[in-house]
């Protein structure tokens, strides 16, 4: 087999290659550009050896790796990403004490050659690609949503110091008249002197929505007896940060509307299951890929980074571990999400959390435990192409 190492760069990349049997290196350490015309220089020094023989590696870091190996890829190579901590381990388990761009291209090498049990790295198709549109949506969904919390944070910092009543007077946060409030006077000293006409206005809204029990009278006679203070820089804060909030929600509102046609489209057995979402249903298929690049369940529990870890030395064996939280966050994130509404809509996830809260298990660890059903049954479902069916749960 040809072994071709790629060692990642910004403007640039090195390859090397090597003859896997015997060991020589028959390309050395070269640089081409990251642009087309790189690329093509790299095709054409691998034209030489049987494409079906050539085994390409890189590591899995960043992603000025991604446009290369989408390019491999439609070629027609296999292409291998591998976790750096294999390459920087192989480095230091053969005495390296230099780093540098072409010594790493033959340490890529020298880990697709290692005939060990577990292989450090993957092997991508084309097909890889499918979910990336889906992939990038979800994750833009994710941290738009942490935004809108740094946001609403400070957001009710400022209403704490200009009005620390406010909240008090609505039953929920941020619905269309407490934010016209807020953009309009931005304290409550400008609510208590502003004329009455002035604030009605914050209180008519269009549509069929719930009207609230606060009527304009009552906020300014709250507002006239709060202890908050007048503050111009509070108040401009205030506006800016609703300003930025509105923002983001009607992106997030277009993020969403896009990942439910493709939800729709892909019309996943996961999506039958009570409490899955079409976006948390999207997520989860992203971040897993190819369902059939898993051999069994546990695979899939692992690159969630849900598995507890296991700890064995000598005649001691840990009883209390904690989960390895090793793998994709974003899909940690959104099973711990889902998994409160799973367990609350199906019996039977029900009592599986209250069996192992009845055992000692803290909620926490009780939905890890839960979290694991759900990925056993999900894997079972996409595999099958079957739908949710309650009734054959064990």
């Amino acid at each position: 087999m040809i072994i071709v190492g790629i060692d990642i760069g910004k403007n640039s990349h090195y390859f090397c290659v090597l003859n896997r049997g015997t060991g020589e290196v028959l390309v050395d350490a070269t640089s081409f550009k990251n642009n087309q015309n790189g690329f093509d220089s790299l095709i054409k020094a691998l034209e030489p050896y049987d494409k079906a023989s050539v085994l390409i590696g890189m590591e899995d870091t960043g992603h000025y790796h991604f446009a290369l190996l989408r390019y491999l890829l439609s070629k027609g190579f296999a292409v291998a990403l591998i976790n750096p901590v294999a390459t920087d381990m192989t480095r230091k388990m053969q005495g390296g004490i230099s780093k540098n761009d072409k010594l790493d291209t033959l340490t890529i090498c020298d880990v697709l050659s290692s005939n060990a049990h577990k292989k450090s790295y993957r092997i991508l198709k084309i097909s890889k690609f499918d979910y990336y549109e889906q992939r990038q949506l979800t994750r833009h969904h994710h941290n738009l949503k942490e935004e809108i919390n740094v946001y609403t944070n400070r957001l009710q910092k400022c209403i704490d110091l200009v009005f620390p009543e406010f909240n008090s007077l609505f039953k929920s946060k941020y619905g269309t008249v407490y934010m016209n409030i807020l953009k309009t006077f931005g304290s409550a000293d400008r609510i208590a002197h502003a004329d009455i006409r002035s604030i009605r206005k914050c209180f008519e809204i269009e549509g069929r929505g719930k009207r609230i029990s606060l009527t304009a009278e009552q906020l300014k006679e709250a507002a006239k007896e709060s202890v908050g203070f007048a503050s111009l820089a509070e108040e401009i804060q205030i506006r800016h940060l609703i300003s930025q909030i509105e923002l983001m929600n009607a992106q997030l509102d277009e993020i969403d509307k896009k990942i439910e046609e493709f939800s729709v489209k892909t019309n996943s057995p996961i999506i039958s299951i009570p409490g899955i979402s079409h976006f948390s249903g999207t997520s989860i298929l992203s971040e897993l890929g190819d369902i059939f690049n898993y051999s069994k369940p546990s695979q899939i529990i692992k690159v969630a980074g849900v598995a507890p870890y296991e700890y064995e030395s000598s005649q001691y064996r840990a009883e209390h571990t904690a989960i390895t939280k090793k793998g994709s966050k974003y899909l940690r994130k959104t099973l711990y999400q889902i998994i409160v509404p799973v367990i609350q809509h199906n019996e039977v996830f029900k009592q599986y959390y209250q069996l192992k809260r009845s055992q000692g298990k803290s909620h926490r660890c009780a939905q890890g435990h839960c979290i694991r059903k759900l990925l056993r049954v999900i894997y079972h479902l996409l595999t099958m192409n079957q739908q949710f069916d309650p009734s054959l749960l064990r």
